[in-house]
């Protein structure tokens, strides 16, 4: 493992506290230029759009859950080795419900707002899904989008993050995901849904240029639908790994009807017995190609899959379960004795001409919100992860610390990993930018947002692919709360 200059930082540095990321935010700010430290590279030229929760309160009401939280865009835009900064609430029915009446309007993933019996029942038959669409965006034809996971958008401005328009997506599925993958051949989006009802279903869809006209490419029946954060996707299948955390339709109903309403997640229950089923959807054919079982485990998020002769091969960070989702309520996480599971990064290897499914450990850093190469090598074989992880508690061997408090480039062909790390500094996703002229998979910069606990300050901080080493950072003048995912859109898009 090879460790920088700023994994030296003394132990005193490192016991900044963590809890500054989950304060709301209430500065809206839009400044030309930041102050830079370093070079950036001259051909740097786009903006990097960052999405994620700001704000935990509304009136009384203390949102529980890390995913709650109602959603901020902010945008740093390069040019010739400066950047510009902008923050700016999305304007979502949520969002602006909210502020006006102070109260919580809409069921968040794990906050439910208070509601008569007749309010809960007819909330199960009309969708009352959020649109704070507070974790990832996207660029479909001209428009900038930011997405959640029930299906809904919020159409915003690039340069101004002004919100133009909230859709109402009137959909019986129940939950989408946040991580699309895009087909450069077609020029299209491939995404799931999870229908939940009396026949419940999983929905493969595209999207093309206008992406309000989603198409259905397959269809899976389930009888306990899975909740899957994430998905695979190679030239020719869809992969959905099925974990055992599960939703019976009538338990969802029957808690709907309880007492002040219950959250959707909340419905969900862990039935390791059930393993994990990984269901491969053939993609020239629109049918379930085979369905593979596994051991119990639980994921959010992939790293990439791809073919290998008469294989499919799938990485993912895994959990041992899903107890991860507990451990991002706000209580927790508050806490001054924090302590999140571990993942591991594995991989699936699954016969495509048989039933056979091998696993193996490809690395034990402990990351989350992993990032590729993309555009390069999504769905192809591929070397490096980019990630944010959980560095490992130097007074005590065999712990990790409480925290996402380094980033880690791992190397899937030597089992090895570099490190970035800095006292009391807490990064975000790293987002990977390849070169213009790159040469190699890891040419390029690393992108990501870093929380520093001395300073009570953020700042972006741009990485060297190659050698991990770090390039440049600019600060904004104040925190960013942690966020989740993002993009960077080059000057031609």
């Amino acid at each position: 493992m090879t460790m920088t200059a700023a994994a030296n930082k003394t132990e005193a540095a490192a016991a900044a506290d963590h809890r500054l990321g989950f304060q709301t935010l209430h500065r809206e700010v839009a400044i030309d230029s930041l102050a830079v430290d370093g070079e950036l590279p001259q051909w740097l030229t786009g903006t990097l759009l960052r999405n994620g929760p700001a704000k935990y309160e509304v009136g009384s009401t203390k949102l529980r859950h890390w995913f709650d939280g109602l959603g901020m865009l902010h945008n740093f835009t390069f040019a010739q080795g400066r950047v510009s900064y902008a923050n700016r609430y999305l304007r979502s029915r949520a969002y602006t419900e909210a502020e006006r009446t102070g109260t919580l309007s809409y069921r968040e993933f794990a906050t439910d707002p208070c509601r008569s019996l007749f309010k809960r029942v007819s909330s199960f038959f009309v969708t009352d899904a959020t649109d704070n669409a507070s974790i990832n965006v996207r660029k479909r034809g001209d428009e900038f989008l930011a997405i959640t996971e029930s299906p809904m958008a919020v159409v915003f401005d690039k340069a101004t993050l002004e919100t133009l328009e909230v859709t109402n997506k009137s959909s019986a599925y129940y939950m989408t995901t946040v991580h699309p993958h895009h087909d450069p051949k077609r020029d299209e989006l491939i995404n799931y849904a999870v229908h939940i009802g009396v026949r419940s279903s999983y929905r493969i869809y595209t999207t093309g240029y206008d992406w309000r006209k989603p198409h259905t490419l397959a269809t899976v029946p389930v009888k306990e639908p899975s909740y899957m954060h994430s998905f695979a996707m190679t030239d020719n299948y869809v992969v959905l790994a099925e974990f055992p955390l599960v939703v019976n339709p009538r338990r969802l109903a029957l808690d709907n009807l309880a007492k002040n309403g219950s959250p959707i997640i909340e419905s969900y229950r862990w039935k390791p017995e059930r393993g994990t089923r990984f269901l491969v959807i053939d993609r020239r054919t629109s049918r379930l190609h085979r369905t593979y079982q596994a051991g119990p485990f639980f994921s959010l998020h992939h790293v990439n899959a791809f073919e290998r002769g008469d294989e499919l091969v799938i990485d993912m960070a895994a959990y041992r379960d899903a107890e991860i989702i507990s451990g991002l309520y706000m209580d927790r996480l508050r806490s001054d004795n924090l302590t999140l599971p571990a993942t591991e990064l594995r991989r699936f290897r699954l016969s495509l001409k048989g039933s056979r499914i091998t696993e193996e450990l490809v690395s034990d850093e402990s990351i989350e919100l992993p990032r590729i190469n993309y555009g390069r090598y999504n769905g192809r074989p591929y070397r490096y992860v980019y990630a944010p992880g959980v560095g490992r508690d130097s007074a005590h061997p065999g712990h990790r610390n409480h925290f996402l408090d380094q980033l880690v480039k791992v190397d899937v062909a030597q089992h090895s990993a570099d490190i970035w790390r800095e006292g009391g500094c807490y990064p975000g996703e790293a987002v990977f930018v390849p070169a213009p002229d790159a040469c190699a998979e890891d040419d390029g910069v690393v992108l990501t947002v870093v929380l520093n606990c001395h300073r009570e300050r953020s700042f972006l901080l741009a990485l060297d692919g190659k050698s991990f080493r770090e390039m440049a950072r600019a600060e904004v003048p104040h925190h960013i709360p942690y966020g989740f995912h993002g993009q960077y859109f080059s000057s031609d898009d």
